[in-house]
């Protein structure tokens, strides 16, 4: 905690060689929200294919097949609510005063 603090009073040096913070953390979030995404498609491909193997009669249960839809369907709905709560958030920061 101590050195969060002292590292605030002293600024980093801008320098073209060392991304800035605000680099680094857009970067970082970036990339959360990229895997975060790929991460849903990736639930809803492999509930897509439990409900065709399903369908084809091959080994997959009915019963795997709607365990992998819920968790796909639980994603999605979870990856909506991010994406709202980020349009929240940014028409928040648009209102505001300057």
């Amino acid at each position: 905690m101590i050195q969060s603090i002292t590292g605030l009073s002293n600024p980093p040096s801008t320098t073209e060689e060392s991304p800035s913070a605000v680099t680094r953390v857009e970067q970082s979030f970036m990339d959360m929200l990229k895997d975060t995404v790929e991460q849903v498609n990736a639930q809803q491909i492999a509930a897509d294919q439990a409900v065709q193997e399903v369908h084809a009669g091959g080994e997959k249960n009915l019963h795997e097949a709607m365990i992998a839809l819920e968790q796909a369907d639980i994603s999605v709905r979870y990856l909506v609510q991010v994406r709202n709560k980020m349009l929240e958030a940014y028409q928040e920061i648009m209102r505001m005063q300057v």
